[in-house]
C-alpha cells in the first residue's frame, strides 16, 4: 500500500527523520515504501499544544510516527487513549473516526490513525468550549 502526498509550494514534510522543502509548485508525492515515517510539519502538533486529551493521544501517534517512542509501548498507549476518547465521543460520526484511528494503529498504519484523530480535535474544541460556556 503506498501514501500520496500533496504538497503546496514551500510545504514542509519529514521523511524517515529527513525534513524536505517543496519547491515553488504544488506537488504529489507517492511513498512506496510501505514501513515509510511520514509527517507534514504543518500537521505537527507542538509538545506544549498537546493540551487537550485529543490532541495528547494524537501527539503520541506523531512520536511512534517519527520514531521518537518506542513503537510497541506507544501503540499499547494510543490504545488505551483512543479507548479512553470513546468514552467521551459517542456520536457516530466520533465513533468512525475512533475505529478508524483503532483499525489503522493495529495494523501499523500511525499516519492514517494521526489522521482519523485530527478529525476529531474541531469536536473537541466546540465541546470544549460548550463546556466552559
Amino acid at each position: 500500500m503506498s501514501l500520496v502526498l500533496k504538497l503546496g509550494p514551500r510545504e514542509r514534510v519529514m521523511i524517515n527523520g529527513v525534513v524536505m522543502e517543496n519547491g515553488d509548485r504544488r506537488t504529489r508525492l507517492q511513498i512506496m515504501t510501505p514501513d515509510a515515517r511520514v509527517l507534514r510539519l504543518r500537521d505537527a502538533i507542538h509538545p506544549d499544544e498537546a493540551n487537550t486529551p485529543v490532541k495528547r493521544v494524537a501527539y503520541i501517534a506523531q512520536l511512534v510516527l517519527v520514531g521518537e517512542a518506542d513503537p510497541v509501548e506507544g501503540r499499547r498507549q494510543l490504545l488505551r487513549g483512543i479507548e479512553q476518547l470513546s468514552q467521551v465521543f459517542r456520536d457516530d460520526d466520533s465513533r468512525a473516526f475512533l475505529s478508524e484511528a483503532t483499525a489503522c494503529v493495529v495494523e501499523g498504519r500511525i499516519y492514517h490513525a494521526l489522521r482519523a484523530l485530527r478529525a476529531l480535535m474541531p469536536r473537541e474544541a466546540r465541546l470544549l468550549a460548550a463546556a466552559a460556556a
